[in-house]
Protein backbone atom coordinates (compact mmCIF):
# COMPACT_ATOMS: atom_id res chain seq x y z
CA UNK A 1 0.00 0.00 0.00
CA UNK A 2 1.30 3.71 -0.56
CA UNK A 3 1.57 6.04 2.71
CA UNK A 4 1.62 9.67 1.84
CA UNK A 5 5.59 9.90 2.28
CA UNK A 6 7.32 10.48 -1.39
CA UNK A 7 10.05 8.50 -0.41
CA UNK A 8 7.92 5.64 -0.02
CA UNK A 9 6.14 5.99 -3.12
CA UNK A 10 8.59 6.22 -5.13
CA UNK A 11 10.68 3.15 -3.87
CA UNK A 12 7.66 0.93 -3.94
CA UNK A 13 6.86 2.00 -7.86
CA UNK A 14 10.55 1.95 -8.79
CA UNK A 15 10.49 -1.95 -7.03
CA UNK A 16 7.46 -2.39 -9.35
CA UNK A 17 8.83 -0.56 -12.50
CA UNK A 18 12.31 -2.60 -11.98
CA UNK A 19 10.72 -6.25 -11.11
CA UNK A 20 9.34 -9.11 -13.57
CA UNK A 21 6.82 -10.07 -11.98
CA UNK A 22 4.36 -9.00 -14.08
CA UNK A 23 4.69 -7.35 -17.93
CA UNK A 24 2.43 -7.66 -20.86
CA UNK A 25 -0.62 -10.09 -19.93
CA UNK A 26 -2.43 -10.92 -17.18
CA UNK A 27 -1.12 -12.46 -14.09
CA UNK A 28 -1.52 -15.91 -12.87
CA UNK A 29 -4.09 -16.67 -15.64
CA UNK A 30 -6.75 -14.34 -14.43
CA UNK A 31 -8.49 -11.15 -15.54
CA UNK A 32 -9.47 -10.98 -19.26
CA UNK A 33 -12.52 -8.29 -20.44
CA UNK A 34 -13.04 -5.05 -21.98
CA UNK A 35 -12.37 -2.17 -19.54
CA UNK A 36 -11.48 1.76 -19.57
CA UNK A 37 -9.22 4.56 -18.54
CA UNK A 38 -11.08 7.06 -15.96
CA UNK A 39 -10.16 10.38 -13.78
CA UNK A 40 -11.45 10.51 -10.36
CA UNK A 41 -12.93 13.53 -8.48
CA UNK A 42 -11.35 14.72 -5.03
CA UNK A 43 -14.58 12.61 -3.13
CA UNK A 44 -13.11 9.12 -4.58
CA UNK A 45 -15.83 9.12 -7.30
CA UNK A 46 -15.20 8.43 -10.96
CA UNK A 47 -16.43 10.15 -14.05
CA UNK A 48 -15.98 9.73 -17.34
CA UNK A 49 -14.35 11.30 -19.84
CA UNK A 50 -12.51 11.45 -23.69
CA UNK A 51 -9.81 9.43 -23.93
CA UNK A 52 -7.01 10.16 -26.87
CA UNK A 53 -6.81 6.84 -29.53
CA UNK A 54 -4.42 7.42 -32.47
CA UNK A 55 -4.50 10.86 -32.04
CA UNK A 56 -8.00 11.72 -31.81
CA UNK A 57 -10.47 12.35 -28.95
CA UNK A 58 -13.05 9.48 -28.55
CA UNK A 59 -15.85 8.74 -26.16
CA UNK A 60 -14.79 5.25 -24.52
CA UNK A 61 -17.94 4.05 -23.86
CA UNK A 62 -17.10 1.45 -21.54
CA UNK A 63 -17.37 3.47 -19.12
CA UNK A 64 -19.89 2.25 -17.40
CA UNK A 65 -20.40 -0.17 -14.81
CA UNK A 66 -21.49 -4.03 -15.26
CA UNK A 67 -21.04 -5.53 -12.01
CA UNK A 68 -21.32 -3.11 -9.42
CA UNK A 69 -25.60 -1.74 -8.53
CA UNK A 70 -23.98 0.82 -6.00
CA UNK A 71 -21.66 3.69 -7.29
CA UNK A 72 -20.62 3.63 -3.07
CA UNK A 73 -19.22 0.03 -3.41
CA UNK A 74 -17.29 1.06 -6.90
CA UNK A 75 -15.91 4.08 -4.88
CA UNK A 76 -14.41 2.31 -2.14
CA UNK A 77 -13.10 -0.19 -4.55
CA UNK A 78 -11.48 2.64 -6.73
CA UNK A 79 -9.92 4.62 -3.68
CA UNK A 80 -8.67 1.20 -2.37
CA UNK A 81 -6.93 0.32 -5.72
CA UNK A 82 -5.98 3.59 -5.45
CA UNK A 83 -3.80 2.86 -2.23
CA UNK A 84 -2.43 0.19 -3.61
CA UNK A 85 -1.11 1.54 -6.79
CA UNK A 86 -0.67 5.16 -6.29
CA UNK A 87 -0.12 7.73 -8.68
CA UNK A 88 3.20 9.21 -8.78
CA UNK A 89 6.32 10.88 -10.33
CA UNK A 90 6.81 7.57 -12.37
CA UNK A 91 3.05 7.91 -13.70
CA UNK A 92 0.00 7.33 -12.90
CA UNK A 93 -2.04 5.27 -10.89
CA UNK A 94 -4.67 2.66 -10.73
CA UNK A 95 -8.15 5.11 -11.45
CA UNK A 96 -6.27 6.89 -14.29
CA UNK A 97 -5.54 3.17 -15.84
CA UNK A 98 -8.66 2.20 -15.48
CA UNK A 99 -8.31 -0.69 -13.29
CA UNK A 100 -11.16 -0.23 -11.13
CA UNK A 101 -13.76 -0.80 -14.24
CA UNK A 102 -11.66 -3.56 -15.19
CA UNK A 103 -12.33 -5.35 -12.40
CA UNK A 104 -15.86 -4.34 -11.83
CA UNK A 105 -16.33 -6.25 -15.77
CA UNK A 106 -14.46 -9.08 -14.42
CA UNK A 107 -16.58 -9.89 -11.71
CA UNK A 108 -19.24 -9.79 -14.32
CA UNK A 109 -17.95 -12.60 -16.32
CA UNK A 110 -16.72 -15.70 -15.98
CA UNK A 111 -13.63 -14.61 -13.85
CA UNK A 112 -16.18 -13.17 -10.85
CA UNK A 113 -18.27 -16.93 -11.23
CA UNK A 114 -15.24 -18.52 -11.28
CA UNK A 115 -16.93 -20.25 -14.53
CA UNK A 116 -13.72 -22.71 -15.40
CA UNK A 117 -13.33 -23.73 -11.63
CA UNK A 118 -14.80 -26.62 -9.77
CA UNK A 119 -16.91 -24.84 -7.09
CA UNK A 120 -19.07 -28.01 -5.85
CA UNK A 121 -18.62 -29.12 -2.15
CA UNK A 122 -17.45 -30.67 -0.16
CA UNK A 123 -15.81 -27.67 1.47
CA UNK A 124 -12.72 -27.67 4.17
CA UNK A 125 -11.68 -24.82 5.82
CA UNK A 126 -8.08 -24.40 4.17
CA UNK A 127 -5.13 -21.79 5.32
CA UNK A 128 -3.94 -18.89 3.10
CA UNK A 129 -1.04 -21.21 2.02
CA UNK A 130 -3.53 -23.01 -0.19
CA UNK A 131 -4.55 -20.22 -2.61
CA UNK A 132 -8.52 -20.21 -3.11
CA UNK A 133 -9.98 -21.78 -0.18
CA UNK A 134 -13.76 -20.44 -0.12
CA UNK A 135 -16.77 -21.71 -1.25
CA UNK A 136 -17.74 -18.00 -2.34
CA UNK A 137 -16.71 -16.82 -5.75
CA UNK A 138 -14.90 -14.31 -6.54
CA UNK A 139 -17.57 -11.47 -6.81
CA UNK A 140 -19.07 -12.46 -3.73
CA UNK A 141 -15.59 -12.23 -2.37
CA UNK A 142 -15.50 -8.73 -3.64
CA UNK A 143 -18.91 -7.64 -1.86
CA UNK A 144 -17.85 -9.01 1.45
CA UNK A 145 -14.61 -7.24 1.25
CA UNK A 146 -16.03 -3.91 0.08
CA UNK A 147 -18.73 -4.27 2.99
CA UNK A 148 -16.20 -5.17 5.57
CA UNK A 149 -13.77 -1.76 4.28
CA UNK A 150 -16.30 0.83 4.62
CA UNK A 151 -17.89 -1.01 8.30
CA UNK A 152 -14.34 -0.80 9.50
CA UNK A 153 -13.91 2.63 8.03
CA UNK A 154 -16.79 3.79 10.00
CA UNK A 155 -15.57 1.87 12.89
CA UNK A 156 -12.04 2.84 13.30
CA UNK A 157 -12.26 6.32 11.88
CA UNK A 158 -16.09 7.08 11.93
CA UNK A 159 -16.05 8.15 8.25
CA UNK A 160 -16.67 6.52 4.88
CA UNK A 161 -13.60 4.85 3.85
CA UNK A 162 -13.55 7.07 0.56
CA UNK A 163 -13.14 10.31 2.53
CA UNK A 164 -10.18 8.99 5.13
CA UNK A 165 -6.72 10.43 4.83
CA UNK A 166 -4.46 7.80 2.65
CA UNK A 167 -2.56 7.05 5.56
CA UNK A 168 -5.93 5.96 7.21
CA UNK A 169 -6.71 4.01 4.42
CA UNK A 170 -3.92 2.12 4.10
CA UNK A 171 -3.99 1.65 7.71
CA UNK A 172 -7.24 -0.42 6.94
CA UNK A 173 -6.12 -2.08 4.09
CA UNK A 174 -3.26 -3.37 6.65
CA UNK A 175 -5.77 -5.14 8.67
CA UNK A 176 -6.64 -7.48 5.99
CA UNK A 177 -3.84 -7.87 4.92
CA UNK A 178 -2.89 -8.99 8.01
CA UNK A 179 -6.02 -11.01 8.70
CA UNK A 180 -7.47 -8.49 11.84
CA UNK A 181 -10.76 -8.66 10.15
CA UNK A 182 -13.87 -10.49 10.28
CA UNK A 183 -15.22 -11.64 7.48
CA UNK A 184 -18.26 -14.35 6.58
CA UNK A 185 -17.36 -16.72 4.43
CA UNK A 186 -13.77 -16.38 3.64
CA UNK A 187 -10.64 -14.63 5.16
CA UNK A 188 -9.58 -11.09 5.28
CA UNK A 189 -6.04 -12.36 3.75
CA UNK A 190 -7.62 -13.97 0.74
CA UNK A 191 -10.08 -10.89 -0.23
CA UNK A 192 -6.83 -8.91 0.40
CA UNK A 193 -4.33 -10.56 -2.45
CA UNK A 194 -7.68 -11.16 -4.78
CA UNK A 195 -7.71 -7.03 -4.62
CA UNK A 196 -3.98 -6.55 -4.91
CA UNK A 197 -3.19 -9.62 -8.06
CA UNK A 198 -7.12 -8.15 -9.74
CA UNK A 199 -5.38 -4.31 -9.51
CA UNK A 200 -1.65 -5.18 -10.56
CA UNK A 201 -3.04 -7.10 -13.82
CA UNK A 202 -5.61 -4.12 -14.54
CA UNK A 203 -2.52 -2.09 -14.62
CA UNK A 204 -0.30 -4.20 -16.66
CA UNK A 205 -3.07 -5.87 -18.93
CA UNK A 206 -2.92 -5.26 -22.79
CA UNK A 207 -5.29 -2.24 -23.73
CA UNK A 208 -7.29 -4.82 -25.21
CA UNK A 209 -8.48 -5.71 -22.00
CA UNK A 210 -9.40 -2.42 -20.45
CA UNK A 211 -6.46 -1.24 -18.11
CA UNK A 212 -3.25 -0.02 -18.53
CA UNK A 213 -4.47 3.40 -20.03
CA UNK A 214 -2.64 4.48 -23.34
CA UNK A 215 0.08 1.76 -22.15
CA UNK A 216 1.37 4.14 -19.46
CA UNK A 217 2.10 1.41 -17.30
CA UNK A 218 4.05 -0.83 -19.85
CA UNK A 219 5.90 2.84 -20.27
CA UNK A 220 6.97 2.88 -16.58
CA UNK A 221 8.73 -0.30 -17.13
CA UNK A 222 9.81 0.09 -20.43
CA UNK A 223 8.04 -2.82 -21.80
CA UNK A 224 7.44 -2.83 -25.72
CA UNK A 225 4.52 -4.96 -25.58
CA UNK A 226 3.19 -7.34 -28.15
CA UNK A 227 5.93 -8.03 -30.94
CA UNK A 228 5.81 -10.38 -33.29
CA UNK A 229 9.85 -10.70 -33.88
CA UNK A 230 13.03 -9.11 -32.73
CA UNK A 231 15.02 -10.27 -35.45
CA UNK A 232 15.91 -7.26 -36.62
CA UNK A 233 17.50 -6.37 -33.59
CA UNK A 234 18.56 -9.56 -31.63
CA UNK A 235 22.37 -9.00 -32.94
CA UNK A 236 22.76 -5.51 -31.68
CA UNK A 237 24.70 -5.11 -28.54
CA UNK A 238 23.51 -1.51 -27.41
CA UNK A 239 19.97 -1.63 -25.63
CA UNK A 240 16.86 -1.06 -27.71
CA UNK A 241 14.57 1.36 -26.29
CA UNK A 242 11.03 0.59 -28.21
CA UNK A 243 7.49 2.60 -27.27
CA UNK A 244 5.00 -0.06 -26.51
CA UNK A 245 2.92 -1.91 -29.27
CA UNK A 246 -0.41 -2.89 -27.74
CA UNK A 247 -1.41 -6.22 -29.65
CA UNK A 248 -4.49 -4.05 -31.80
CA UNK A 249 -1.51 -2.99 -33.66
CA UNK A 250 -1.07 -6.51 -35.58
CA UNK A 251 -4.44 -5.84 -37.23
CA UNK A 252 -4.21 -5.31 -40.66
CA UNK A 253 -5.45 -2.16 -42.18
Amino acid sequence: MADNNSNTKMSRRKFIKNSGYVAGGAIGGGLLGTLVTTSVTNNGSQTASNTTDGGSNQTNFNKALMYFTRQEDFNILSAATERIFPEDDNGPGAIELGVPYFIDHQLAGAYGHNDKEYMQGPFFEGSDFQGYQTRLKRHEVFDVGIQAIEKQSQQDFDASFVDLEGKQQDEILQKFQDGDVDLKGVTPTTFFELLRSATIEGAYSDPLYGGNGNMAAWEMKQFPGSRMSYLDEIEKEDFIEKEPQALRAHISS
